[in-house]
């Protein structure tokens, strides 16, 4: 399983650890991913999803998983957030 976020592509950034003697050694800074489930009131059940704690609170900010998914660019999600953006967009144009 990646560590990438489904939501916004954030993954893995390298670094260095620097010691007090300023020697440096390289190191990987992770993504906080949480697993959770979130729910589309357009389709009216709910998704698993591994994502950034940060994109939760994105989530949140703009208004839920629906309006999120439909602002976000196609690049930056996994291939089950483009299914479940694909879903809302069909949906919306049928109601």
């Amino acid at each position: 399983m990646s560590r990438r976020c489904e939501l916004t592509g954030t993954g893995p950034v390298a670094g260095n650890n620097v010691s007090h003697a300023n020697n440096k050694t390289k190191r990987r800074f992770l993504p906080n991913l949480c697993q959770v489930t979130l729910a589309s009131e357009t389709l009216g059940r709910s998704f698993k999803l591994r994502i950034a704690a940060k994109a939760l609170r994105s989530v949140d900010h703009t208004g839920g998983l629906d309006q999120f998914l439909l602002k976000a660019r196609d690049g930056d999600l996994s291939a089950n957030a483009l299914k479940i953006k694909r879903d809302i967009k069909k949906a919306q144009a049928a109601a």
